[in-house]
């Protein structure tokens, strides 16, 4: 430990003996609550970055998800990005509306709809890569480069421990969860 962190750390001991104790501090320093206020923060710096875009973080992966897997369906989209079928199919309507994605009617299962990025979603994608890239960057600007390895490596290992234990599964988490 470096001897200003030390100096820092005392600092920081004395200020919190002085000061009153507040009843919520424990409310605050609840995980859950972190992990909310935490994916708050996330979303308001992404909607800074790419607000005159007008495109969600929910609309972003879709968007991404369609560039990378073209012609999967509406409920393997939803298991890849951990969404619930209702909010995928509303958030699909109002892609599609704007013209991002296209419905086909699947080739072998014609009760099975299949997605695509249209022109005009693939231009949006190539829009979005920058601020979403600087969105993410913001994100992570506190720590220094270790730390954003271990935080982002923590947040992984919570995600892979209780994710089959959520309402809806992110379904690619759990094949490298039971990798390692």
């Amino acid at each position: 430990m470096r001897s200003t962190d030390v100096e820092e750390s005392g600092t920081r001991q004395r200020a919190a003996a002085q000061a009153p104790h507040d009843p919520l501090d424990e409310l605050y320093r609840r995980p859950g609550f972190l992990i909310r206020r935490a994916q708050q923060i996330a979303v308001s710096l992404f909607l800074e970055e790419t607000g005159a875009l007008g495109v969600t973080n929910s609309q972003y992966g879709i968007l991404l998800v369609l560039k990378h897997r073209p012609g999967i369906d509406q409920i393997s989209v939803a298991k890849l990005l951990g969404l619930d079928r209702s909010t995928t199919a509303l958030v699909m309507s109002k892609l599609e509306k704007a013209g991002l994605i296209e419905r086909c009617i699947g080739a072998h299962d014609r009760r099975r709809h299949n997605l695509q990025l249209t022109r005009a979603g693939e231009k949006m994608l190539e829009r979005l890569a920058e601020p979403a890239r600087r969105a993410q960057a913001r994100v992570l600007s506190p720590f220094s480069p270790e730390e954003r390895a271990e935080f982002l490596r923590l947040l992984d290992k919570f995600v892979g421990k209780f994710n089959g234990s959520t309402r809806v599964p992110l379904e690619t988490h759990r094949r490298s969860a039971k990798k390692s």
